[in-house]
C-alpha cells in the first residue's frame, strides 16, 4: 500500500479530526433538519481547512475561528448544538466569502434562515 503524502501545516489534521468528531456526535444526537445543516457546514469547513493549509496565517486563523465557533469544547459536545446553527452558518459563510469561495456558501434552509 502506497503512503499518501500531504503537505499540510501542523494543526490542519487536528481541525479535521475536530470537525469529524463533531459530525459523529451530531449524527447521534440531532434531528434530521439540523443534521443536514451540520453536514453542509462540516463539508464547507473541510474544504476551507484543506484549501488554507498552505495559505497565510490570517486565512488559516479565519478558518480555525469558524471551526471553533461551530464545534463546542469536548466536554460540551453532549449538549448539541451548543450554539445556534443559524449563527454558525453565518460565520462559516462569512469566512467562505472572505476567502473568495462563494461556491462553498451553505444555503439557508427553511429551518435555519440566515438573517
Amino acid at each position: 500500500m502506497a503512503a499518501v503524502q500531504r503537505d499540510f501545516r501542523p494543526g490542519t489534521d487536528e481541525l479535521i479530526v475536530k470537525i469529524d468528531s463533531y459530525l459523529a456526535a451530531a449524527r447521534a444526537g440531532l434531528r434530521e433538519g439540523d443534521l443536514a445543516l451540520v453536514e453542509r457546514l462540516v463539508g464547507c469547513l473541510h474544504e476551507l481547512v484543506i484549501q488554507t493549509s498552505q495559505a497565510s496565517a490570517a486565512d488559516r486563523a479565519q478558518v480555525r475561528a469558524a471551526v471553533h465557533y461551530l464545534v463546542p469544547r469536548r466536554e460540551a459536545q453532549r449538549h448539541l448544538p451548543l450554539r445556534s446553527l443559524a449563527n454558525a452558518q453565518r460565520v462559516v459563510n462569512r469566512v467562505a466569502l472572505n476567502l473568495g469561495r462563494p461556491d462553498l456558501l451553505v444555503e439557508p434552509s427553511a429551518e435555519h434562515p440566515v438573517r
